[in-house]
């Protein structure tokens, strides 16, 4: 145990959170249980560490940090360990990568069970259902996504600014007022296109190339989140490796189903099995019309982000796409994001309509009702914003 509160104690001590996330006061952390999911590269293990710095002195025994990736729990099961650290005054055990532990859902609810004064914060792949897939958790956990970097905290961290969180109803009642708050700051404009091109994942922060960095977690998304999670055969890797590349290369339209079940030499079914794989995984997002959802054929398929079209060579995004990328991402956190098939407006929520486009490009008589977010400057006026301005959403 001693070795444990030791590298629990050197990793606090040398993490460095380069901005406090959003999520850090979202979370009940009076919950006995509770769950954060986030993809590969997100930051989810800063984020841990990070709440033990907080919340903790160096030498509290109380908090215990541990990693499901040490090869000493292929031994030992959760609830066996968590007994151990209980009866030495633990209180709070931090567990990151729960999934690599063998059935640990049922070890995390023998713990909750067992000792009624321990806390449980865990974090787990994006690809995770907690309460849908496992029902022994589905009362006790609480569940929390780990997003990337929004724009908001991108700017915050290049600027040294502290600009706050605003939701959409205060974005389309007060954004004069917000942008000009903003602009007498900093030019968010100055720092867009790089937050476009590589700052919703904190890897950028590192001095390796960020595009190869990338590029290894994506593949650790296919190779170990889906097929480990979702119990997939490594046969069918390359199945769902070459689906998200011929959906990438499409660009963001409505998959041609029977065309990419022939590409891929699989059933229509598999095919929709494996989109969605590839959205639970934050690689894709799809978007489908006011009213329906999976298993329907969506409206469209993008990239999650558009970060992800620097690892996806040799891709050459246009403009636009990265645009209309960055819209959907930053959208989906708080908001319902739609579309039909029929038009070029995202429907919000059911009822709200935007459209992203350049400045130049809004009609002068626009249409009744929609927002227009252009990207081309910091213009602002009854029914038009930058779009920058919904990197502010969290």
């Amino acid at each position: 145990m001693e070795e444990f509160y030791r590298t629990h104690r050197y990793l606090v001590e040398q993490s460095n959170a380069p901005v406090r996330r959003a999520l850090m006061d979202e979370i009940d952390w009076d919950a006995r249980m509770i769950g954060i999911k986030g993809t590969r590269g997100i930051g989810k293990t800063t984020f841990l560490l990070q709440y033990a710095k907080e919340n903790y002195e160096l030498d509290d025994k109380r908090c215990l940090y541990i990693n499901m990736n040490n090869f000493y729990f292929q031994g030992r099961g959760i609830a066996d360990f968590a007994g151990e650290f209980y009866k030495q005054g633990g209180r709070v055990l931090l567990i990151d990568q729960v999934f690599k532990q063998f059935d640990w859902s049922r070890e995390l609810r023998r713990c909750y069970d067992l000792y009624p004064k321990l806390k449980l914060i865990f974090t787990g792949s994006s690809v995770m259902r907690l309460k849908k897939e496992n029902p022994e958790l589905g009362e006790i956990v609480k569940s929390y996504n780990l997003r990337g970097f929004s724009f908001r905290e991108y700017l915050n961290l290049k600027t040294r600014n502290d600009f706050r969180i605003v939701t959409l109803d205060e974005i389309l009642r007060h954004k004069e007022q917000i942008v000009s708050e903003i602009l007498s700051k900093v030019n968010p404009l100055d720092y867009f296109l790089s937050y476009i091109h590589h700052g919703f994942y904190p890897l950028f922060r590192e001095k390796d190339d960020f595009a190869e960095n990338l590029l290894k977690s994506m593949n650790m998304m296919t190779e170990v989140d889906i097929l480990m999670i979702k119990q997939i055969e490594l046969k069918y890797l390359t199945k769902i490796k070459k689906l998200f590349y011929l959906l990438a290369v499409g660009g963001p339209q409505a998959p041609n189903v029977s065309q990419l079940a022939h590409e891929v030499k699989t059933s229509r079914a598999t095919v929709m099995n494996y989109i969605k794989y590839l959205a639970d995984a934050r690689l894709i997002n799809i978007i489908y019309p006011v009213g329906q959802k999976f298993p329907k054929k969506p409206t469209k398929v993008m990239l999650h982000n558009p970060n992800l079209y620097q690892a996806v060579l040799p891709i050459n995004a246009d403009q636009h796409t990265l645009m209309d990328t960055f819209f959907v991402n930053t959208m989906w956190k708080d908001h319902k994001v739609n579309q039909s098939s029929r038009d070029l407006f995202y429907t919000i929520d059911g009822e709200k309509h935007f459209k992203v486009c350049k400045e130049t490009d809004i009609p002068r008589v626009g249409s009744q009702g929609t927002v227009y977010c252009q990207y081309t400057d910091n213009h602002v006026s009854d029914n038009i914003i930058p779009l920058w301005l919904l990197g502010f959403l969290y």
